[in-house]
């Protein structure tokens, strides 16, 4: 079954904002890819899941590395130009760069980061793992950068901010799960030698 764009089961995901960099064919571009992921702490593996044949794919396959800035508050405009164009008909870093978007050259790969992005992580490809219509690109983090701006989010079509944190389970009802959930605990088999 499919799960399409604009789907109404769609607007019950909330995901990060991940502005990916690359260069290469299709020279220096930036997309919004909402499905970014970190896999691993050790070593520190990030994920982007892009769409087969766009120009960020095309540009990763040949170069080998990629950026990932993570959209700040400040920067709606700049994500939704960056997701909202195909870097094979736009150049989309120029047009940026005249509405007054900065950038960066990495320390690390050579492509260029987003100036005030939350996070900016410089990434060398290690895996590609075809997943339906996309590919999810494995980098391996070479350098990152770490701000003070606030990420945004993305739900439903529009930007969230992160607002007021959901309620926790008040310490009575931890201990009442936690007395419960060990009422519940597998007792493992000894094995003899």
């Amino acid at each position: 079954m499919d799960l399409p764009w604009g789907h109404e089961a769609r607007t019950k995901f909330i995901t990060n904002v991940g502005l990916i960099t690359t260069a290469g064919p299709n020279g220096p571009n930036i997309m919004a890819a909402e499905w970014t992921y970190q896999l691993s702490y050790s070593p520190g593996l990030l994920a982007v899941s892009i769409g087969h044949g766009k120009a960020t794919a095309e540009n990763i396959r040949a170069t080998g590395n990629f950026g990932v800035s993570m959209a700040s508050v400040k920067q709606t405009g700049l994500a939704s130009i960056a997701g909202n164009y195909s870097g094979k008909e736009y150049d989309k870093i120029g047009a940026l760069k005249e509405l007054g978007f900065g950038f960066y050259d990495g320390k690390k790969i050579n492509v260029l980061m987003v100036k005030g992005a939350s996070l900016n992580v410089e990434c060398k490809l290690v895996g590609e793992i075809p997943a339906g219509d996309h590919t999810l690109f494995v980098g391996e983090v070479l350098d990152f950068v770490v701000s003070s701006e606030q990420s945004i989010g993305y739900s439903g079509g529009r930007y969230i901010l992160p607002g007021p944190d959901a309620e926790k389970p008040s310490e009575k009802e931890r201990k009442r799960i936690k007395t419960v959930i060990e009422r519940h605990k597998k007792t493992l088999a000894v094995k003899s030698s």
